[in-house]
């Protein structure tokens, strides 16, 4: 995350995220599944804006960003599907959310002026709704002088929802658990990525429910080690997500995308998250960027095309 102040307000650009490893190790009573996870943040930001109200009314105005048609391709209007639907307001948005529950657990009332202008697809498996909460959280956390340590705001985080607390962090880390448990991990060299997000989308729901645990399930470390060594082609068998079964049952995009990566001869291809979006391991920015010029100007539509970095 990216904190401003400007004047009275906090300013927190929020970053996309793509998960390089993803494992479902069990189904849990409760109803989660117990998981382990490489999420790396990337260079795909919404912005959020947080004043004070003293009012203690907590309202938002969301929009998507003005280029956001130009870049995705979708100069006629923005579909209905895909992630680029309406965007949720009221207590239906995590970050309305997030601040309502931080004021409700330090006791005190007051409330806040949200503006977000969002560019990260939701419900694509990229993390957009859980960065704005997250962003949300450290805004209201510095605007209304509360003080209170990232340990504590994970807390409240984790009660929002399973990626909010990676998002305070916004560092590459292993999650587990639900997702809310955070292990940073050092040494991972800068990434150069591509990212397809395809019109369609899913419920995250529908796909860990079609979803076996894995019989034994993998672990994460020889990824990591793989992506210290800096050797990308290494990489590439090691990208593993097991929500990608269940998707692509789900979902013809995801083929469709995924078949256009590899044919891009990446070092490493994945699905993010519970998809739809997926990503490529490029060999250089400059690979990255040729790529998305190139799958941009193709007159079969497959969604929409960012080159992006972890940061």
């Amino acid at each position: 995350m990216q904190i401003r102040r400007r004047a009275s307000k906090i300013e927190v650009i929020a970053p996309a995220k793509i998960n390089l490893f993803f494992e479902v190790v069990s189904r849990r009573q409760d109803g989660f599944h117990e998981i382990e996870t490489l999420m790396v943040p990337v260079s795909l930001y919404d912005t959020l804006a947080l004043w004070d109200d003293p009012s203690g009314q907590v309202t938002l105005q969301a929009r998507w960003a003005a280029g956001v048609k130009a870049v995705c391709g979708l100069a006629g209007g923005l579909p209905k599907a895909g992630g680029f639907n309406d965007i949720p307001q009221g207590e239906e948005n995590l970050a309305v959310r997030a601040v309502r529950l931080l004021a409700d657990t330090a006791g005190i009332n007051r409330g806040a002026k949200l503006q977000l202008v969002k560019r990260i697809p939701a419900g694509a498996g990229l993390g957009g709704g859980s960065s704005d909460a997250a962003a949300a959280l450290l805004a209201a956390n510095l605007v209304w002088g509360l003080g209170w340590p990232m340990s504590r705001l994970a807390d409240i985080a984790a009660e929002i929802g399973s990626d909010v607390p990676f998002f305070l962090y916004s560092r590459p880390s292993v999650c587990t658990g639900r997702g809310e448990k955070i292990e940073p991990v050092s040494g991972i060299a800068k990434l150069e990525l591509i990212i397809i997000s395809p019109l369609g989308g899913l419920s995250t729901a529908a796909v860990y429910e079609d979803c076996k645990p894995g019989r034994p399930p993998l672990h994460v470390d020889p990824t990591i080690h793989a992506l210290r060594k800096g050797r990308l082609e290494a990489i590439g068998p090691l990208v593993h997500n097991r929500l990608l079964e269940p998707a692509r049952r789900m979902s013809l995009w995801i083929d469709r995308v995924l078949d256009q990566l590899w044919a891009a001869h990446c070092p490493a291809v994945g699905m993010s998250g519970s998809g739809t979006s997926c990503f490529a391991v490029c060999r250089s920015a400059s690979h990255a960027h040729s790529l998305v010029a190139r799958l941009r100007c193709q007159k079969s539509e497959i969604g929409s095309v960012w080159a992006v970095s972890s940061v």
